[in-house]
């Protein structure tokens, strides 16, 4: 049986991600991990796309868009805190804060972040800007 784990996210960031987000890792279970990423005022993401993951993103703090497209479907989604979404796997992706604030979220990837290279460079919806 595993060991029951207790984690508050650092003050720094552990990591930058590939979209250019500040990353505070928080806790992982064989099944997904759980992250803290902070984008800061007016900046805009990389777009990416992810090779072997998805996730679910739970916003906290800050306002702005999400842009999301598929071989199915595109949109640009309004995002703040209270809104959750999906990136399904083999989604396109890129994101960007309003001027006022960070735009902050909470995120699981499932399974786990397997480290470098599980993030491919995409064509974006906006000129990336990450801050």
């Amino acid at each position: 049986m595993r060991a029951f784990e207790t984690k508050s996210p650092g003050v720094a960031p552990d990591a930058l991600a590939p979209d250019g987000t500040a990353v505070r890792l928080l806790l992982t279970l064989r099944g997904g991990g759980f992250a803290h990423f902070e984008l800061p005022p007016g900046a805009v993401s990389h777009a990416v796309r992810h090779r072997t993951v998805e996730e679910i993103w739970w916003f906290v703090a800050g306002r702005g868009e999400l842009w999301r497209a598929s071989e199915a479907a595109e949109e640009i989604t309004p995002v703040g805190p209270g809104v959750c979404v999906t990136i399904p796997l083999g989604t396109r992706f890129q994101f960007r804060a309003a001027p006022e604030a960070p735009l902050i979220f909470v995120a699981v990837t499932m399974p786990p972040w397997p480290g470098e290279g599980e993030a491919e460079a995409v064509a974006g919806k906006w000129a990336a800007a990450p801050g």
